[in-house]
């Protein structure tokens, strides 16, 4: 990893136009050259230099920002962003929740390609990448989502390593980073090196490794005062990742090979001390990324990205603390991703690009005994899309489209893994759903397209908007479960007859991003036909329905939710702002918030929506020491959705002080503290929050050295 050079460029593997940020850091002139290109073959585009001129919505999160919010889990790193919130299933496991779509409808990518996981697949799974070798994490919603097909219609979520970077350091380099947090005694570590062998080849190492005991919180594990006071249970957790990298960089153009292994060990929180579930799961990834300079008449860069995911998770089921010998479901995927792109040469001051990806998934998921909770299936989709942007007298113009194929090959099964045939599944709203033994190949067409502008209103203040419409299959999960998901709880019904999601979506963001005051003020309406989500089944007496592995009422078993489908309409505002004020110390003052509401177009809730938040901040410097204090209150949410319960509002109160000194410039030492004052919090938009609050009271101490 190219630690002395990587400052200098955040965005360098994110494979769309028009993302691209430079630090304050100098630039030596001899490295002028070799950017400009970069800005061209990274993004795609020459005109979006900032992340105010980039017409589509962009979060980047880098540098002091990136070491405050280096998280266990991506959706924690990013949580409180406005828009975005945190799914938790415990502290090992954290999806992102981007304006209240979340799971498999949100794109994990590391460095431009997807990470290949079971997490949409299961509330319970944790995402198959680590934000603590991560150099920045950038965020896309809204209209370009669409240049990354089905698994993207809520946002795309990118985190930047740095591995392939094309710049080369000319001697070794790297970083070393540590901390411990008091509470679970969060022990982290990491490791990253470039060893130049020439001027053209480098090779890269990067390891880190986490491990906890159980966390603490404030009062009883679950909503009705089960559990060990103050302790999450079965919470403790263990990650390792390794990744080594070799990288050649010429004239033409540079070539990476890499390949990369994750593991985890993460238990899902339970309130008996005695009976529970525990997760191991283990990712192996080989990766080749490339780019030529000028490969044909009229382009200036082709763009290639592969890679092969084999994974594997197992979940064991514990009783009186001994481990059954055989795996209560085990999950199996191997996935190959393939990706090019072509940035041409201006055309009549149109610039843009323009690509094709395809994406083979063989996915199964067995369950112990002869049953099975998902059905093996493969997954075949290919697009093409581009993306095209011109410079015009009041600001910018975009548009772009996308044309896509999914195809399900699920097999055949020979009989119900419900044992009792007279066991039937019938909702009001939906019917009564019977389980097909070879529903046969699904196929997908989805189109694409949006259209944005940024208007520049005078030389303060800009505004943004766009409206795009696109089309999302149906992922395995949703078409092919049947069975118990005993570590989620559940008793999840698929439906192979689900259509396609059609979503319209519009915004239109007021920015203002200089000068002492600054901020940025969005709104957005999503309208979205035949939308795919969780519908509990309830009882004659209202309440959420459980059942056992085969189907029968059981009040000590999972719940029961049907993957309904129905018109839906999600909208909200975000705020963000910033002021910086003329005191004697250099003082900043923060303030964000978001509201999100998520309704079926018929009348009533959609489930899991995150409830209105606030937040207030500020930051201070002396010397080489920095302050930041952060307060964010999640409002109560009492718009639930069938058999769903309230939760009750709840503030965090936090800080970072990290200390830079002078003589030591690639020094970092900081303290960090989390939920200060010790709340008793449930995360509304979890499946998990009747089953565990957010963890209580933290302190971590660490370092980060880079040489």
């Amino acid at each position: 990893m190219t630690f002395k050079l990587k400052k200098i460029v955040v965005s360098l593997s994110l494979a769309a136009p028009g993302v691209f940020l430079l630090t304050s850091n100098a630039v030596q002139a001899d490295q002028i050259t070799s950017l400009e290109r970069i800005s061209v073959i990274q993004t795609g585009s020459i005109m979006s230099q900032t992340e105010s001129e980039v017409v589509r919505p962009v979060a980047v999160i880098e540098g002091e920002q990136m070491e405050q919010r280096r998280a266990g889990t991506i959706g924690e790193a990013l949580d409180g962003l406005p828009g975005i919130s945190n799914a938790d299933f415990g502290p090992g496991v954290g999806r992102p929740v981007i304006r209240g779509l979340q799971g498999s409808r949100v794109a994990v990518l590391e460095d431009g390609a997807r990470v290949s996981d079971v997490s949409g697949e299961g509330a319970d799974h944790a995402v198959a990448s680590s934000t603590l070798r991560a150099d920045s994490v950038e965020v896309i919603r809204g209209p370009a989502t669409l240049l990354y097909g089905s698994g993207a219609t809520g946002g795309v979520v990118n985190v930047v390593s740095g591995r392939f970077s094309p710049i080369i350091g000319d001697r070794a380099n790297g970083v070393l980073q540590a901390s411990y947090g008091l509470n679970g005694h969060d022990r982290r570590s990491g490791v990253a090196l470039e060893l130049p062998v020439s001027g053209e080849m480098a090779v890269r190492l990067d390891a880190d490794y986490r491990n906890t005991d159980n966390f603490a919180i404030k009062g009883f594990q679950t909503i009705d005062g089960e559990g060990k006071r103050n302790e999450l249970l079965n919470s403790d957790l263990e990650s390792r990742n390794l990744a080594i990298t070799g990288v050649y960089a010429g004239e033409r153009g540079f070539l990476g090979l890499g390949f990369s292994q994750w593991t985890s060990d993460y238990g899902v929180p339970e309130a008996d001390p005695d009976d529970y579930d525990r997760i191991e799961a283990e990712s192996k990834r080989f990766d080749l990324k490339g780019e030529l300079y000028d490969p044909m008449p009229g382009f200036n860069t082709a763009r290639l990205s592969l890679a092969y995911t084999d994974y594997k998770q197992d979940e064991f089921e514990y009783e009186n603390r001994v481990k059954d010998s055989v795996p209560e479901a085990v999950f199996k995927q191997q996935e190959f991703d393939f990706r090019l792109e072509l940035t041409h040469d201006p055309i009549a001051d149109w610039i843009g690009v323009m690509g094709l990806d395809y994406n083979q998934t063989k996915f199964e998921a067995d369950a112990a005994g002869d049953s099975f909770f998902i059905r093996p299936s493969e997954r075949n989709a290919i697009g093409v899309f581009s993306m095209q942007e011109r410079p015009t007298s009041w600001g910018q113009f975009e548009v772009g489209f996308r044309l896509g194929y999914d195809q399900f090959k699920p097999e055949a099964q020979a009989s119900s893994p419900v044992e009792d045939d007279s066991v039937t599944f019938n909702n009001p709203s939906i019917g009564q759903v019977n389980f097909d033994s070879n529903p046969g190949t699904k196929s997908y067409l989805n189109t694409g397209i949006a259209l944005g502008a940024l208007f520049n209103l005078d030389s303060e203040h800009k505004l943004r908007a766009g409206i795009s419409r696109s089309e999302a299959a149906p992922g395995p999960e949703q078409l092919y479960a049947f069975g118990r998901h005993g570590a989620a709880g559940t008793f999840e019904i698929g439906n192979p007859d689900l259509t396609k999601e059609t979503y319209l979506n519009t915004e239109v963001s007021l920015m203002r991003q200089q000068g002492s005051l600054r901020y940025e003020a969005t709104a957005f309406v999503n309208m979205v036909d035949n939308f795919i989500y969780y519908l509990n089944d309830t009882d004659a007496n209202g309440n959420a329905r459980r059942v056992n592995k085969n189907g029968q009422d059981d009040p000590d078993g999972e719940l029961l939710v049907y993957n309904a489908q129905d018109d839906a309409v999600f909208y909200g505002v975000e705020l963000s702002g910033a002021i910086d004020l003329a005191t004697q110390l250099p003082l900043t003052l923060r303030a964000s918030g978001d509201y999100l509401r998520g309704e079926l177009r018929d009348g009533g809730n959609l489930p899991r929506m995150t409830p209105p938040r606030v937040g207030l901040g500020a930051d201070t410097r002396w010397s080489d020491v920095k302050l930041s204090v952060d307060y964010r209150y999640h409002f109560k949410q009492t718009q639930t959705a069938e058999a769903e319960d309230a939760t009750d509002g709840f503030g965090t109160l936090g800080f970072d002080l990290a200390y830079t000194p002078a003589n030591i410039k690639d020094l970092r030492l900081f303290l960090q503290g989390r939920n200060l004052t010790n709340e008793n919090g449930r995360l509304h938009q979890s499946f998990f929050k009747n089953e565990a609050p957010i963890t209580g009271r933290n302190f971590t101490a660490g370092v980060r050295y880079q040489f």
